[in-house]
């Protein structure tokens, strides 16, 4: 509570306590006098003795008598050395125990070069610059003391003058408890109607939907596949979730806010679709529940809802207004320094020409399939990709001034860089959130978000719901304005024929300049290799455009194959038959996850949900 209050109350360029925060929430504190930068060490070094020992008689009072210690720190500083008398006389005059500390900014001795340059990059200054204390503006520290010294370091500083103000160390290490309930469940609460609760009256959307979906007479596989779903939800505890999910995307719609169909796993869920949170059948498509919510593993659902990007803020002010502005909240991020970042980072800070920074970042290995090699890997022969790192390690071997820019960037990398905020995610609770997790108010235009980032909110019993802003939802709906406004009849894009063949003429020609997903060019290239012609290779299409099928060669092999130009074959002579009511749409070759399940299914048995973990 204090570190959310302090920003939701107290944010003055930086989060801030005052007294009565501080008496408010007291209870259970252990305070010291804290280091040179706090109250009573400044009192002390201005002279002002009366008013250091007034401030933290305040603090004694507020914290208790035995939670209230004068601390000691010993860096060599001359600030520290001032004032180191006057705070005995204070832990006397107060009967306040003493305590020995060490300020603690990174691990160990040998990271105090890295943490200086790190205080370069902060504040877009280079290490070959006078600090504040050679007369220039460079920020850094006196020392390299900063680090988590041993226990033999500690008393070889404090042993003989205050051997107490060390054993208090154990003492309050004694008095200290913390844990975290990770089996909580602070899923958002649906308001039912009377006499409903949250599981009865998601039955009896889900029923309500299948009937709009299907008509009066509910096919049977299709009831059953939403029986099975329901059960598994129901098992799980989420019926309040696909409530409060189908809510807010129908508010969506209702008030004229372009949603997207579904994408991502949650499009597999019949109950879903029955809720409109989706608006693709997922037997028509042959998608599969277990990848969105597997019976057979701990799994939380998550759906990805695309909003036209415009209007997204409305529909997380609607959620905030409905289920309380103090159980809603933004994702904060933590950005980590990567490997080429690293690199540019330390040429900078070291004061090494641009160019250099360049050099290395261009001969560094590129992604594969998604994956970044680290700094470390590429100088570990043991690393399975050593041998990407040929050209980089060679270039560094050249030239001394870029190993010492290798060095450096060694220790910066993954480091944490700076904040921001999840691009979609949102938390919402059946708490408030402060009753839970720290947070925090952004100062420009005060949005609330959590200071934990997702999966830490997730291992304390918190759920994220998506709200994507979709530009290309924003385009569409303007498309279908304009239409109107020159005078022709208005569209209805979800009535719209999946066999369109003038669409399919034109993804054969790679007109897809602004079209989602298939406007790069190196795609506009594949659509004209491959010639679409029916809604499934279009699937395929943007399937195949990934790392890994495009690693393997298979989004060209799927054109070839499809086109006649290449023999298909499936896997095994063997298998040809089992297999080929899964990989005969996609000419032999396994495109989707989902094909991976059933694969798993025909030929060792496996129920869809141990699938699901087998990929």
């Amino acid at each position: 509570r204090l570190a959310s209050y302090a920003s939701l109350e107290g944010q003055f360029y930086k989060a801030r306590m005052d007294r009565d925060l501080l008496q408010r929430y007291s209870n259970g504190i252990i305070a010291t006098t804290g280091c040179p930068s706090g109250e009573v060490q400044t009192r002390l070094r201005l002279g002002q003795y009366d008013e250091a020992l007034k401030a933290a008689g305040e603090f004694q009072e507020i914290f208790g008598r035995e939670n209230y210690y004068v601390e000691l720190m010993d860096h060599g500083l001359d600030i520290e050395t001032r004032v180191y008398e006057d705070l005995v006389r204070i832990s006397k005059d107060l009967g306040a125990p003493l305590v020995a500390t060490n300020d603690l900014h990174y691990s160990s001795r040998d990271d105090a070069k890295t943490h200086e340059a790190l205080l370069c990059i902060q504040s877009g200054a280079t290490l070959d610059e006078p600090t504040y204390d050679q007369g220039g503006k460079r920020f850094a520290f006196n020392g390299d003391g900063y680090y988590v010294k041993t226990a033999e370091e500690m008393w070889d500083l404090w042993g003989d003058r205050h051997p107490e103000a060390l054993t208090n160390t154990l003492a309050i290490a004694e008095q200290c408890e913390v844990g975290f309930n990770t089996s909580a469940d602070f899923m958002p609460r649906y308001a039912c109607p009377p006499g409903e609760d949250e599981h009865s009256w998601f039955v009896k959307e889900v029923q309500r939907g299948l009937h709009d979906r299907y008509g009066e007479q509910i096919p049977a596989h299709v009831q059953d596949r939403a029986n099975f779903e329901i059960e598994v939800i129901a098992d799980k505890g989420y019926p309040g979730y696909f409530l409060v999910v189908a809510d807010f995307v129908k508010w969506a719609k209702d008030n004229k806010i372009r949603v997207g169909p579904g994408r991502g796993s949650g499009a597999g869920s019949m109950a879903a679709y029955a809720m409109k949170i989706t608006d693709l059948d997922p037997i028509q498509h042959q998608l599969y529940f277990e990848r969105f919510l597997n019976p057979e593993r701990e799994s939380k659902p998550d759906f990805d809802i695309d909003f036209d990007e415009r209007r997204r803020g409305e529909v997380i002010r609607y959620v905030t207004d409905k289920y309380g502005e103090d159980k809603v909240a933004q994702i904060v991020t933590y950005g980590t320094i990567k490997a080429k970042q690293a690199l540019k980072d330390s040429a900078r800070v070291l004061g090494k020409p641009y160019a250099l920074g360049e050099l290395l970042t261009k001969a560094y290995p590129d992604p594969q399939q998604g994956r970044d090699l680290s700094l470390a890997a590429v100088f570990d022969e043991k690393n399975d990709r050593y041998n990407e790192g040929g050209d980089f390690r060679a270039t560094v071997e050249a030239d001394p001034e870029a190993r010492e820019v290798v060095d450096m960037a060694l220790g910066l990398e993954g480091l944490k860089r700076q904040w921001g905020v999840h691009a979609a995610g949102v938390i919402m609770s059946s708490e408030p959130l402060i009753d839970i997790i720290p947070i925090m108010r952004r100062e420009q235009d005060g949005a609330i978000i959590t200071q934990f980032d997702y999966p830490t909110c997730e291992a304390l019993g918190l759920i994220k719901m998506d709200f994507l802003g979709l530009r290309n939802l924003t385009i569409l709906d303007d498309a279908l304005e304009n239409i109107v406004d020159n005078g022709k009849d208005s569209l209805v894009l979800e009535d719209l024929p999946l066999e369109d063949q003038d669409a399919f003429d034109l993804l054969g020609r790679g007109d897809t300049l602004g079209v989602f997903q298939l406007d790069g060019v190196a795609m506009r290239s594949l659509l004209r290799q491959m010639k679409p012609d029916t809604f499934e290779d279009i699937s395929a299409v943007l399937a195949l455009y990934r790392p890994g099928p495009m690693g393997a060669n298979s989004h060209t092999a799927y054109a070839e194959r499809k086109n006649g130009r290449q023999k298909v074959d499936y896997i095994h002579p063997e298998l040809e038959e089992p297999l080929r009511e899964v990989l005969e749409v996609t000419y032999g070759l396994i495109v989707y996850q989902e094909q991976v399940q059933r694969i798993a299914q025909i030929v060792a048995g496996y129920t869809l949900g141990a699938a699901d973990l087998l990929r």
